[in-house]
C-alpha cells in the first residue's frame, strides 16, 4: 500500500509538500526523505509525534533510543514501519526538525492507495520555501514553553535566599506596566 502525505508549515503559508511513500517504509526513511526534499541537514535531531485530530502530541517516534525505560512504549524511527502506527486516512503527524524551538511540519495522511508499492519515497508536489532548519537562541526563547531559559523563563541570578532581587530586573522588559519601586516593597 502507498500512503500520500500532505506536509505544511505554520511558518510559511505557501509551503506545501506532498509525499508518496510505501506503507512498509520506516519512519527513518520518511525522516530522511523529508530532510532531503526541504534541503535540511541530517545532522540535527528530529522526531515524529502521532497527534490527535486537534494536533495534540501523543506517541513519539524518536531518532535514537532516549532511555525511557520499559514502562513506556518507545518507538525508534529505524525499526518502526509506517503501517504499524498509521492506519487511517486523516491521521496527523508532527515532524519536529528544530528541537530547541519545537518547530516542525504538520503532516496528514490524506490517502491510502491499496495495491501499489514504492521502492523509495517520492515528492509529488513541492511548493514554497521551507523555513530555516534551525533558529537563533533568541527565537527559540520566544517559542519555548516558559519563556526560554532553563529556569522556566527567569534568570537564576535574580533569586536569592530572600526571594527575587528586584534591583536585578530589567525595567525595559516591563514597559507600559505600572511597577512599584523596589524600595516601596520593603
Amino acid at each position: 500500500m502507498v500512503y500520500r502525505l500532505l506536509m505544511l508549515s505554520d511558518e510559511n503559508d505557501f509551503f506545501r509538500r506532498e509525499i508518496k511513500i510505501d506503507s512498509e517504509a520506516t519512519f527513518l526513511e520518511l525522516n530522511n526523505h523529508i530532510l532531503s526534499t526541504v534541503g535540511y541537514s541530517q545532522s540535527e535531531m528530529t522526531t515524529f509525534y502521532l497527534c490527535d485530530e486537534d494536533w495534540n502530541k501523543e506517541q513519539e517516534i524518536t531518532l535514537m533510543d532516549m532511555g525511557m525505560g520499559a514502562e513506556y512504549d518507545s518507538y525508534l524511527m529505524e525499526s518502526t514501519r509506517l503501517e504499524e502506527l498509521l492506519e487511517d486516512k486523516g491521521q496527523h503527524l508532527l515532524f519536529v526538525f528544530d528541537m530547541l524551538s519545537e518547530r516542525g511540519f504538520f503532516i496528514e495522511l490524506v490517502e491510502l492507495i491499496p495495491g501499489q508499492s514504492l521502492e523509495a519515497p517520492i515528492t509529488t508536489i513541492s511548493e514554497g520555501h521551507a523555513p530555516e532548519q534551525t533558529s537563533s537562541l533568541e527565537f527559540a526563547e520566544t517559542r519555548s514553553v516558559g519563556g526560554g531559559t532553563a529556569g522556566g523563563g527567569l534568570d537564576d541570578e535574580l533569586f536569592s535566599e530572600e526571594g527575587i532581587d528586584l534591583d536585578e530586573l530589567d525595567p525595559e522588559g516591563f514597559e507600559g506596566l505600572d511597577m512599584p519601586d523596589a524600595s516601596d516593597l520593603y
